[in-house]
């Protein structure tokens, strides 16, 4: 029974009938596994310690992220890409890969997909460029370069409270696996769409560039340099993040530029209802046999072939059952093996998901605001590039981090 819960939570927050919040089905779905004995109500308090801090750090950095576009930091990223990239589609690219990887690090990847994705759109609009590469970089680089810092993805969140690294030192671990992915999906993408990017746009433009939101960039660089802080005194980096969203709050609230509503909704409270449900109907599936199951496909230590084994197993699980309730499966059974492990399977949850559509909500999200956009998707050409660009990122990402884990060690 937990099983089939599972597929239908799933099922409903990829097809949101009616369009519903992920959490209608899922809230229930949680209650009923409860309900009927599938997962003891000892699993589901320690299941709920687990992801409430998780879930609590998301939500403020959610609300950082917008209160980030509320100060217009978004706006003058479009207009920085347009005057850089004006005429030269090829450096529009570069461009939006480089501010693309550096929002989903620092802002996690829903800014990414959520605020950057429009923005994107505008600017090729605007340079006459086509726009495919450019918006197509948004939803890989939503995944793949939230590989860097623990407040990059969610899952990443999950996998740092599971791996016992701090903060600095999770980072120094997934740097250079962080970049050779970004690096091997540039090189896919100016293969892939070289059409598209010899086509040309228009000659730059001479309107003057916006005005850079300094408040808001050095809030979100202290902010940077608090979770560096506290996480090297032991303290939750959460705080870190509190205290620049309640900054930028506390400055938008005085301003008038928004509100206590404003701030709730972009707390994103169903989604964060939704994670902790699905947590808990994960945990039903997994003590009623799914750990098992996976524990006899997991490979042993963390030497290159079991790394490359690991991220290759967390990766197909992304794309059949999404990688949230993918890290949530995988990580109880692999941290045992050291943070290594975890890292792999990180891997492959970030990456993995660029093969399909299902593989994170953050490439649905991202389809439905492509659409809502006039664009369509084809399946066959997001298939085959995600063809091109996983297997490639993901192997030469797990050697990137078999290498760092034996410079720099755990």
């Amino acid at each position: 029974m937990s099983a089939a819960l599972l597929v239908l939570v799933l099922a409903c927050a990829v097809i949101r009938p009616w369009g519903w919040p992920e959490a209608v089905v899922a809230v229930p779905a949680a209650a009923l596994v409860i309900a009927t004995g599938a997962v003891s109500l000892d699993a589901v308090r320690a299941e709920v310690a687990r992801l409430v801090p998780v879930i609590g750090f998301l939500a403020t950095v959610l609300v950082l992220a917008q209160l980030c576009d509320d100060e217009g930091l978004f706006h003058a990223c479009g207009a920085w890409m347009a005057r850089a990239g004006a005429g030269r589609p090829h450096r529009l690219l570069v461009q939006v890969f480089v501010i693309a990887s550096l929002i989903t690090a620092v802002l996690s990847l829903d800014a990414t997909v959520v605020l950057l994705t429009p923005v994107v759109f505008a600017t090729a609009a605007r340079l006459g460029a086509r726009p495919k590469p450019h918006v197509y970089a948004c939803t890989h680089l939503s995944n793949t370069a939230s590989l860097l810092l623990p407040v990059s993805n969610l899952t990443n969140l999950l996998a740092f409270a599971a791996s016992g690294l701090s903060f600095t030192r999770f980072a120094a671990l997934m740097v250079l696996p962080w970049l050779v992915a970004i690096g091997v999906e540039y090189a896919v993408f100016r293969r892939f769409f070289a059409t598209d990017l010899d086509a040309g746009a228009q000659a730059p433009s001479t309107a003057e560039p916006p005005e850079l939101p300094l408040f808001a960039l050095v809030t979100v660089v202290c902010t940077l340099a608090g979770f560096v802080v506290t996480s090297a005194v032991g303290v939750n980096p959460a705080w870190a993040a509190l205290a620049g969203a309640l900054v930028l709050a506390a400055r938008a609230l005085a301003q008038r530029r928004t509100s206590l509503s404003a701030l709730v909704r972009a707390a994103a409270v169903p989604f964060l209802a939704f994670v902790l449900a699905l947590g808990i109907v994960v945990r039903a599936v997994v003590d009623n046999g799914l750990d098992g199951a996976l524990g006899q496909l997991i490979p042993d230590g963390t030497s290159l072939p079991a790394l490359l084994g690991i991220a290759a197993l967390a990766a197909l699980l992304a794309n059949v059952i999404n990688n949230l309730p993918a890290v949530l499966v995988l990580l109880p059974l692999t941290a045992p093996a050291g943070p290594g492990a975890v890292l792999a399977v990180l891997l492959g949850v970030n990456i993995g998901p660029n093969l399909t559509y299902a593989g994170s909500l953050a490439t649905l999200l991202w389809r439905r605001i492509v659409r809502e956009h006039d664009t369509e998707v084809g399946l066959g050409e997001f298939t085959r590039l995600g063809l091109y660009t996983v297997p490639a990122a993901l192997a030469c990402s797990v050697v990137a981090l078999w290498g760092a884990l034996h410079l720099i060690g755990t």
